[in-house]
């Protein structure tokens, strides 16, 4: 079995197995910081922690953010922290995709102050889906040049279903351009 590096930050939000079992205290992997600062990557994280509920109320609308379920107080708060950790470390990545669902616009906005709409990292929560999404953002993930990193901010299912793993809200997974797990990071 292969470790990953992983990264705890003091702003959790929801506590997943793997970080039950580590320290209370925040353990920093810098193979993390490494991982990004090699390029050739990215950062898939999901949108920081929402409102509860699963998914979006009946008839939302991506136009009207108030028909979605966004991020609670909570979430903007750790979206912010995430931010200041990037910053703290000197990370700055080359670009910033995002989701069109308010709470990973929210999410990538709070954090690095920035986004571009990405239609493959739209949520496929309830929707049938023939793979093409996955697809594209395996293409992207080839494009990442060494020495660069990218932020990508979408969903739960988007992320399982192009690494395999299952992030918690604030959570992201260090792909490489082959879209395998290179290391964790929990934003709590």
């Amino acid at each position: 079995m292969q470790r990953r590096p992983l990264l705890i930050l003091p702003f959790a939000a929801l506590a997943t197995p793997w970080a039950a079992q580590s320290q209370t205290s925040p353990t920093v992997a810098p193979d993390v910081v490494g991982l990004l600062r090699a390029g050739g990557c990215v950062l898939m994280l999901r949108h920081a922690q929402t409102d509860p509920g699963i998914g979006d109320p009946p008839g939302f609308s991506l136009a009207q953010c108030s028909s979605q379920r966004n991020l609670s107080a909570q979430g903007r708060s750790q979206a912010s922290a995430i931010g200041q950790w990037f910053r703290g470390n000197g990370l700055q990545p080359r670009q910033v995709l995002s989701s069109a669902w308010c709470r990973c616009k929210d999410t990538a906005d709070l954090a690095f102050g920035r986004h571009t709409v990405l239609p493959a990292l739209a949520s496929t929560f309830n929707t049938s889906t023939d793979g093409s999404q996955t697809r594209v953002l395996r293409g992207l993930l080839k494009t990442i040049p060494a020495g660069q990193f990218d932020v990508w901010v979408t969903h739960q299912v988007n992320i399982s279903a192009l690494s395999g793993g299952y992030p918690a809200m604030g959570e992201g997974f260090v792909l490489g351009p082959d879209a395998t797990i290179r290391g964790r990071t929990l934003f709590a």
